[in-house]
């Protein structure tokens, strides 16, 4: 079984914002529902101030936070998809400890007030226990892997786009949307990547990709010192991520 995991190159990464567009699209998520978020922020003082990004998706952590104070055990790690981190909707009751417990804000609650006009909710209500219906709706739902359009007092996040990546072949051991045989299975930020920034495949495989990435360019992980031992890693001069804080490090866009 693969143990799938994402390199991102933050030396290509244009912060063209396609992965946060791709995947709104291939998930039906609201305005302001960013599984695959680019933070904006400044470094330096005029005049060498410099803008740089950081990609953030959710980093399908190993030891995840966000599982351990879970109440209701809603929040799980899948080892048999991947070691990915789902959220099992029936039994989400909304109350945030998630969120709160979450070192990288990748968790989205998005019954409150929307953070953009106009309310999609209301231009397209929800139908059959949705909490909005789209007409656009991306994958079919699976509400014990938080996947399709979400009902209404949950917590949303990031699957890696398991409904994609589960139906690959068995024994894939790297996921690229160069490969004619496999770009069907590509995660949705990784195949709209148009730099080439982003590579998906199985960390549990010496010979994979992204193990000879991580290995030859010194890939780094988000704030490794919490102890939650992200799936996600960072290369690249701009890589030097783990300082990184969102809440006080400039402005986010």
């Amino acid at each position: 079984m693969a143990k799938w995991g994402m390199v991102i190159d933050l030396d290509k990464c244009t912060g063209c914002q396609a992965c946060t567009t791709a995947c709104a699209m291939e998930n039906s998520t609201l305005p302001g529902e960013t599984w695959q978020d680019v933070l904006f922020y400044h470094e330096g003082e005029y005049p060498n101030a410099q803008m740089k990004w950081l990609p953030r998706p959710c980093m399908q952590c190993e030891s995840p936070s966000c599982v351990h104070v879970c109440p209701t055990r809603a929040t799980y790690k899948d080892e048999e998809a991947g070691g990915i981190v789902f959220v099992d909707w029936n039994k989400c009751i909304g109350c945030k400890y998630c969120m709160i417990a979450c070192p990288y804000g990748v968790r989205f609650y998005v019954d409150e007030k929307p953070l953009l006009e106009p309310d999609l909710r209301e231009i397209f209500p929800g139908e059959n226990q949705q909490l909005w219906s789209p007409p656009y709706q991306g994958p079919d739902e699976d509400w014990s892997k938080g996947i399709g359009v979400q009902p209404p007092g949950v917590v949303s996040k990031c699957t890696f786009c398991h409904h994609k990546v589960s139906k690959a072949p068995e024994g894939t051991v790297d996921l690229d949307e160069d490969n004619p045989a496999v770009k069907e299975y590509v995660p949705a930020c990784v195949r709209t990547c148009a730099p080439k920034a982003r590579y998906f495949g199985d960390l549990d495989e010496p010979t994979s990709q992204v193990n000879q990435l991580i290995g030859d360019k010194h890939g780094v992980r988000l704030k490794d010192h919490t102890g939650n031992k992200p799936q996600v890693y960072y290369l690249g001069a701009g890589a030097g991520v783990p300082a990184f804080q969102p809440s006080d490090k400039g402005d986010k866009s």
